[in-house]
């Protein structure tokens, strides 16, 4: 499983998610636009990142992408499967995605975006499914990296 991460503004939940990555066996992760990178311009690791991270960038596999739309337009290519998490009129609940969806883990991109902004619309096109966190509560969000650990290890179990 790939992951994107598009706009991705905080050191922590990037930390973090790279650490629940590497706890589900994700195979690389995709930073692009702001979203920063575990180590800084001068090769320095970033240390709120590692803080949180508790060493996972060294594990994960990352790379540092200008244009997370012509990335997708690739991985497509490559015949992944898209997932996008995000609220949508589009979207479907994550739990919606079941064993029978014919659903190879390993040829499965999970596209998360910026913690206030979201995902932009040329992103949630290029989506074969965009999944949603049924909200209960009062709050219509989770924090990026609760919701992607929810949706990764869902997706784990879909094989």
């Amino acid at each position: 499983m790939v992951v994107i991460l598009y706009n991705v503004r905080s050191l922590h939940n990037v930390g973090s998610i790279f650490r629940t990555a590497d706890a589900a066996g994700c195979e690389k992760i995709y930073l692009c636009g702001i979203t920063p990178a575990p180590v800084d311009v001068f090769g320095k690791p970033r240390p709120q990142l590692t803080k949180v991270s508790l060493g996972a960038e060294k594990y994960v596999e990352w790379e540092k992408v200008k244009s997370a739309s012509r990335l997708i337009d690739k991985l497509k290519k490559d015949k992944y499967k898209i997932f996008a998490v995000e609220q949508s009129k589009k979207s479907i609940p994550y739990s919606n995605i079941k064993r029978s969806s014919n659903l190879r883990v390993g040829r499965l991109v999970l596209v998360l975006g910026n913690e206030i902004k979201g995902l932009p619309a040329p992103i949630l096109k290029r989506a074969d499914k965009i999944l949603e966190i049924p909200m209960k509560g009062e709050k219509e969000s989770l924090n990026v990296a609760v919701a992607f650990g929810i949706v990764i290890f869902h997706l784990n179990l879909v094989k």
